[in-house]
């Protein structure tokens, strides 16, 4: 199956970008009435048969039209530290994209090593990692936030920290009844003491995600799939 991310499609005939409309005919070698796939980002999958195989602007009608598709039934929004290494990030939002989440922000912390972010290059390894896995579902990349700043914002649905302070009572993730979750990860040296009380008063739930020490993105996987496995 060979699949394009088109976030602008909105007819029935659609031109591929330039990149796009190379990659398709000169690279896959691609022709007149080959069957490829669409998808906008929001849900929408769209077959679709190519009607002029120009190399530039390669064009394509849509013959068959699918809304939600593979839509889940919970939202998932990581807030997770960036890593002083970005390869690592990288792993996390292309492995998180292959299982399921909707949003992802990056939040500076007291212990943070790295204290920005370049969002273009993330973005196209998540677009990468929607194609290879056949999502319809462009996650939100948003740009960095200091967490006080992010502790801020109102957010619906059940808010959660997970960190490592052991002294501290923690829960483990339950399903949430509003099917919504916000999860708060941590930098390498975790939340300092102050910004798990900080987040407490505002409302997010300490919990734990098992007894191991985990990397930051490791973390933040493990909270992705422990969500998808309890709303399977």
């Amino acid at each position: 199956m060979h699949l394009f991310y088109t976030p602008e499609i909105n007819s029935a005939l659609y031109t591929l970008s330039e990149e796009e409309s190379k990659h398709c005919i000169k690279v896959l070698r691609l022709q007149k009435d080959d069957v490829i796939y669409l998808v906008d980002g929001k849900g929408g999958f769209f077959k679709t048969r190519i009607v002029d195989e120009h190399p530039k602007r390669c064009t394509v009608e849509v013959v068959e039209s699918t809304r939600e598709y593979g839509k889940r039934n919970h939202y998932l929004h990581i807030a997770v530290a960036p890593t002083k290494n970005m390869e690592r990030l990288e792993w996390f939002l292309e492995k998180a994209t292959e299982i399921g989440i909707d949003e992802i922000t990056p939040v500076i912390c007291q212990r943070s090593e790295r204290k920005e972010v370049k969002t273009e290059r993330l973005n196209k390894i998540i677009e990468s990692a929607m194609k290879q896995s056949i999502k319809a579902y462009h996650p939100q990349l948003n740009e960095a936030i200091p967490l006080k700043e992010f502790l801020k914002k109102k957010h619906s649905g059940d808010k959660y920290i997970a960190h490592c302070i052991e002294e501290s009572t923690r829960a483990t993730l339950q399903v949430s009844g509003s099917q919504h979750y916000l999860i708060l990860i941590g930098p390498e040296g975790d939340f300092s003491p102050e910004e798990v009380e900080l987040a407490m008063k505002s409302g997010y739930i300490p919990i734990t995600l098992g007894e191991s020490r985990l990397r930051t993105e490791t973390a933040a996987l493990q909270a992705c799939f422990e969500v998808n496995y309890l709303n399977r």
